[in-house]
């Protein structure tokens, strides 16, 4: 028993190291992992305490919500399926409570692991971002991914575009590192380093949300976080040299000529320059689309591709107010029911409407709404009134505000590569607010 403790605390520590390798390993571990916690507690140790835990009462409301609106659903075998599965992420801060992070020394082991994945990811990408030719684009990483989508980066994540997302969601978490080591001489100017790359990767992954999100968690901790005032400041400005060296400097900044500019998917075109294999003395030229600037989908965004998706997710909800239209449905209504399919008039129907709160009121209606927010409410409360004032207190608001920001386009929770991280950084966050670390 002991040994079986050891291995799915060892391994369930090592979550983050697993979503570097894709959506199922880390699937496997969780869903395992929550077997396990209940078969200890409730047939080895008989131990219900879990049960009136206040965090898994609102879970299980929570998921009763989502299970019982897909009675309603458009698809109901679909929703049943995704609704009842949907508990495995759901249990995951209750199981890191009483478990996985029930201790200091288990939370420390995390954060230091938490820390190297995001320094990994964080050499890994940029040096896939130096590996850079004008013909091309971005070449191979350390680990010889490469992206088929010019001008992003895959970092180690194989051929997903989310290097700028791990980092800018475990990125603040990773910072508390440097809280559980001794002061050194050079300590401020390496947390400083650490977190302005952090900013630099965000954007120059060319993911715009995790750019955002990053700095305005940044700034959250600029008002807030007294004590490191200082530091987050510099930590933006040097955020923004980064930036601004990169634009002037890098190539893929300074080597094309803009052809045309819209607001639609890959509508911004350009002519690339480089040398001709054939006659380095001469300069060729490719016709390249890229994502359109985020000036022009702004302007222009009731017919962007997200207004778009927004825009059947909102239909979705007013002909459905109450229960939606069942869990994962978006895009079988929006492909199946004409009404919807002829608000996609540029583009093809989405698989969800990239916006968690959208996702919630078009596929869960009011009833599943409501939940999520109750459950949403809940956890920045333990934030707020947990038993570590400071640093951990303040990292973990300004985690979640990186997660649950509104206004942004983001990926689907139901979904498991972005269910176990979410899920995952709730869990750490709240388990270390429910007890008192040094």
């Amino acid at each position: 028993m002991i040994l079986s403790n050891k291995f799915f605390i060892i391994i369930f520590s090592l979550v983050p190291l697993f979503l570097i390798t894709g959506p199922a390993i880390p699937d496997i571990i969780i869903t395992f992992s929550g077997i396990y916690f209940l078969f200890i507690s409730l047939i080895i140790k008989k131990n219900y305490e879990f049960f009136f835990e206040k965090l898994f009462l609102i879970s299980i409301i929570f998921w009763i919500s989502i299970v019982f609106i897909s009675f309603f659903a458009f698809d109901k075998i679909k929703s049943f399926q995704d609704s009842i599965i949907f508990i495995r992420l759901l249990i995951i801060p209750t199981i890191c409570i009483y478990l996985f992070f029930n201790n200091e020394t288990k939370i420390k082991r995390v954060i230091f692991i938490i820390f190297v994945c995001v320094i990994f990811v964080l050499i890994d990408t940029l040096f896939q971002y130096f590996n850079y030719n004008s013909e091309h684009g971005f070449q191979k990483d350390i680990l010889g991914f490469k992206t088929e989508w010019y001008g992003r980066l895959t970092g180690p994540f194989g051929d997903e575009l989310i290097p700028g997302a791990y980092v800018s969601k475990f990125g603040l978490l990773g910072y508390l590192f440097f809280y559980f080591i001794k002061k050194f001489k050079y300590k401020t100017f390496l947390e400083v380093t650490y977190l302005s790359i952090i900013g630099l990767v965000c954007f120059a992954s060319g993911e715009r949300m995790a750019l955002a999100t990053y700095f305005l968690a940044l700034f959250f901790l600029l008002i807030f976080f007294e004590n490191k005032r200082s530091s987050i400041f510099f930590s933006i400005i040097l955020s923004i040299i980064f930036i601004s060296i990169s634009i002037k400097f890098h190539p893929f900044y300074n080597d094309y000529k803009i052809i045309n500019s819209t607001h639609y998917h890959q509508g911004l075109t350009i002519e690339k320059y480089f040398d001709c294999e054939d006659n380095i003395a001469k300069k060729c030229k490719k016709i390249i689309n890229l994502q359109p600037s985020f000036i022009e989908v702004l302007k222009n965004f009731s017919s962007s591709a997200y207004g778009e998706i927004f825009m059947v997710g909102f239909n979705l909800f007013k002909d459905n107010p109450i229960t939606g239209i069942g869990i994962s449905n978006y895009q079988t209504a929006c492909l199946n029911i004409l009404k919807y399919k002829n608000l996609m008039v540029n583009y093809k129907c989405a698989s969800h409407p990239h916006n968690i709160y959208i996702q919630w009121l078009s596929e869960g209606g009011l009833i599943s709404f409501t939940s999520f927010l109750f459950f949403l409410a809940s956890v920045f409360y333990m934030f707020i009134n947990g038993k570590n004032k400071g640093p951990i207190k303040y990292i973990s608001i300004a985690s979640a505000i990186i997660l649950f920001w509104p206004i942004m386009s983001s990926g689907s929770l139901i979904k498991n590569w972005n269910g176990v991280l979410t899920f995952f950084i709730i869990g750490l966050c709240v388990s270390m607010n429910k007890i008192k670390i040094n």
